[in-house]
């Protein structure tokens, strides 16, 4: 596994959800969001990594290449998250539940494609790996939260740098699953 790929998917994945979290530390203890984050990026991870597994079963990785197509077609698609107040839960599962409202289309379907083909070992270490990402991010936002300058630049200029990583990736997984190699040969 490519970690570069890796924490550039992280990244474009929950650049969107960043914001979010700056919200969430208001409202929540940096414990209670931790929690609740690194519990969602797992559940999405094991969620898409099973699914890729499963598909492995039937077609062979470079036809599943073409699900790179999937993280170029949310780079050009509107998204409106909509992350509704859970009242009434405990802080954790408030986190867990927007999160995975808002970010599960997403991380299921670039984190697909990406994770196809891979071992149950290197599986475990991208859980270790991104798990490690998460816990770094959530204190980063929570240190840099309050700088005026830092949102401005988020809401001015996230959009379309998500979208451009979503791009990349989605040509990573065409290029790392053979497809493109495999679709030369026929030339």
């Amino acid at each position: 596994m490519h970690y570069g790929i890796l924490a550039l998917t992280f990244l474009s994945v929950n650049l969107d959800f960043f914001l979010m979290l700056v919200f969430l530390l208001k409202k929540y203890q940096l414990r209670q969001v931790l929690v609740g984050y690194l519990l969602g990026n797992l559940i999405l991870l094991t969620a898409s990594f099973f699914v890729g597994k499963t598909l492995t079963l039937f077609l062979p990785e470079w036809v599943l290449g073409v699900l790179g197509v999937l993280p170029i077609w949310l780079a050009f698609h509107d998204d409106d998250d909509d992350a509704t107040d859970r009242s009434g839960r405990s802080p954790v599962i408030n986190v867990l539940v927007t999160y995975l409202a808002v970010c599960a289309g997403c991380n299921l379907s670039i984190f697909l494609p990406v994770l196809i083909g891979e071992s149950m070992l290197h599986f475990l270490m991208t859980l270790g790996f991104i798990g490690v990402l998460t816990i770094l991010v959530v204190f980063i936002i929570n240190q840099v939260a309050g700088i005026s300058a830092v949102q401005r630049q988020i809401t001015a200029h996230g959009e379309w740098l998500m979208k451009v990583c979503y791009v990349v990736i989605g040509l990573y997984v065409f290029w790392d699953s053979g497809l493109i190699s495999h679709l030369l040969a026929l030339l």
